[in-house]
């Protein structure tokens, strides 16, 4: 990259995101585990934020995404010690299905606390030093962001929040900081498994493997300058939750 604007570097396809520092909430396992790594494999400088150690190989710093200072505070950390921070993907995300007079209120409330709260923690922590860097952000949403369904009040109302604050986000930072939307479909990770079986995928049905919707992630992060993709939806083939 430039010695003189190492922020400027593009090629034929894109930007380069060699030694560009990134922050990834939820990068221990699932989808951001996979864009930690995929991003990784193409130079860029990740940091994963996480209750739990990432693998092998990536650096982390574990923080609950439900605290939102220790949040803050360890945002600001990997922007201090870099330098400087070029982007963030807030992949954090926790779910408890069941009836809202079935759930507690403090399994209720962490849902969206870490689902929402969480994300706007991050990016309010990292939006000076975007600013700086003219850098990016990926918020993840989901498809039941969109449409609501049973048993699922706190997580769609955590990603319902996403949608909006993301929208809401896009205009404020328009020309400044780059903001993107993910909606992803079902996926192949753990997300699933501690899950009353009733509320698990039937083993017959279509999920992505969440490395392609990491290799998405990238094609986001890597657009020149002056070119932004606003919200992107990848879902398998036969997803029933989209549209």
């Amino acid at each position: 990259m430039s010695a003189e604007d190492p922020l400027s570097t593009t090629t034929a396809a894109g930007r380069e995101l060699d030694g560009l520092p990134i922050v990834v909430t939820g990068g221990s396992s699932g989808l951001g585990a996979a864009i930690a790594c995929h991003l990784v494999s193409v130079g860029a400088a990740v940091t994963v934020l996480d209750r739990h150690p990432a693998a092998d190989g990536l650096s982390s710093l574990q923080v609950d995404l439900a605290d939102r200072r220790a949040t803050e505070d360890a945002v600001r950390r990997v922007a201090e010690e870099a330098g400087r921070l070029w982007a963030v993907v807030t992949c954090a995300g926790v779910d408890v299905p069941g009836r809202l007079d079935e759930l507690s209120s403090d399994e209720w409330e962490r849902v969206v606390v870490v689902n929402l709260l969480g994300t706007a923690a991050v990016v309010r922590a990292a939006v000076p030093y975007l600013r700086a860097a003219r850098g990016r952000i990926v918020t993840v949403a989901s498809t039941l962001g969109h449409r609501a369904v049973s048993d699922a009040t706190a997580y769609c109302a955590s990603k319902f929040g996403v949608v909006g604050f993301t929208r809401a986000l896009t205009a404020e930072l328009r020309g400044a900081v780059g903001v993107t939307m993910l909606t992803p479909g079902g996926m192949r990770t753990a997300f699933f498994d501690d899950r009353d079986d009733r509320y698990k995928p039937p083993a017959e049905l279509e999920l992505c493997d969440p490395s392609d919707v990491a290799d998405a992630v990238t094609f986001v992060l890597t657009r020149p300058p002056g070119c932004e993709v606003r919200e992107l939806v990848v879902t398998p083939a036969t997803e029933t939750s989209w549209p």
